[in-house]
């Protein structure tokens, strides 16, 4: 390939990468954030995730208003955000978090309506808030835009339910982040579709007790990896697995 043709290649890459996770441009939202300084308060939720430090989210997360939230679709993207035109509380640089909660709309308070819709609204962590404005700012108007997970180690599938109902919780999803698409296949089944039960729990009604099993993750951006046999015929509820990653 010549020089050109491998410029083609690399400006159509980006031009890719830009429409998927919106690293063409920047949008307009606010910023609030819950809990305190040390953590304490951090929220869950709403995409089904648990411990969000044993499940290597931490405190770099945020709540979606839900213009943003998508019903739980948008659970496990990242976001940069960078605080905006508001020159007495905003503090340089930029934040890069996992949405990993639903912040819902208030109707009851006309002061404090910030996630109702059509509002774009960010909820932070305290820690993630004053990295980039004043703890007396409490609001403040940020620009932000979808970016890249970037994630250590490999998709975790942890496995709830029962003998007649398979859940199955996706995290620590690297790349888009955010899964539009899950299929389960047992050592002796093919490979079975999962449905959405809400945010990242996903589940079937198939019986799989006592087969090994595998896993197809889809992304936003329409990529796919498979795990093989990386849960034993032994497997028990309440266990956790590790897959590959993108």
């Amino acid at each position: 390939m010549g020089r050109q043709g491998v410029v083609v290649v690399a400006v159509t890459l980006f031009l890719a990468m830009a429409g998927v996770t919106g690293l063409g441009g920047w949008d307009s939202a606010h910023a609030t954030f819950y809990g305190d300084i040390h953590g304490n308060g951090t929220m869950q939720g709403a995409c089904g995730y648990g411990n969000l430090f044993r499940q290597r989210y931490g405190l770099a997360t945020t709540a979606l208003s839900t213009a943003l939230f998508n019903h739980g679709a948008t659970c496990g993207a990242c976001f940069q955000l960078e605080c905006a035109n508001d020159p007495p509380w905003c503090l340089p640089g930029s934040i890069t978090v996992t949405a990993t909660n639903f912040c819902p709309p208030n109707y009851s308070k006309p002061t404090e309506n910030w996630c109702n819709p059509p509002l774009k609204h960010f909820d932070l962590s305290m820690p993630m808030f004053l990295k980039i404005a004043k703890y007396k700012a409490g609001i403040v108007p940020v620009n932000y835009r979808r970016v890249p997970c970037v994630k250590t180690g490999g998709i975790r599938f942890q496995l709830k339910g029962n003998p007649g109902w398979l859940e199955v919780l996706v995290y620590n999803v690297a790349g888009a982040g955010d899964i539009t698409g899950l299929s389960i296949k047992g050592s002796r089944t093919g490979w079975v579709p999962m449905s959405r039960n809400w945010g990242q729990i996903w589940d079937t009604h198939v019986s799989l007790l006592g087969q090994r099993l595998s896993f197809r993750v889809t992304t936003s951006d329409g990529r796919m990896v498979e795990s093989d046999n990386i849960a034993p015929s032994n497997w028990q509820f309440g266990q956790t697995f590790v897959g590959r990653q993108f």
